[in-house]
């Protein structure tokens, strides 16, 4: 099983092919879709890793990846920007799951 990564900028890219994951920098929508239908048509990538960036700029194409297929695993990873979410993001999530404030 390989892992593949769609970032949206040069400097995730490099760190993690020196950790011997290939991938591709894409910054339009046309771009992510060429780039998550190569990586869909490959049958040895088990996981797809992608910079929360292009998640959020094009939430419609990731969802729909999510929400219909079973394999490959879509990841959500920050950049070297940081995280895109709220300082309080996991608590929040997890009051909102069990209804629960924390």
């Amino acid at each position: 099983m390989k892992i593949f990564l769609i970032s949206d900028n040069v400097d995730t890219q490099t760190g993690l092919r020196l950790a011997g994951i290939e991938g591709v920098v894409v910054h339009e929508k046309g771009e992510l879709k060429d780039a998550l239908n190569n990586a869909l048509s490959d049958k040895e990538i088990g996981i797809i890793l992608i910079t929360e960036k292009l998640s959020f700029e094009f939430p419609e194409i990731i969802d729909d990846i999510k929400l219909n297929r079973k394999q490959p695993l879509l990841v959500e990873i920050p950049d070297r920007h940081g995280s895109g979410r709220r300082s309080d993001f996991i608590t929040s999530y997890v009051s909102e799951a069990i209804g629960l404030k924390l």
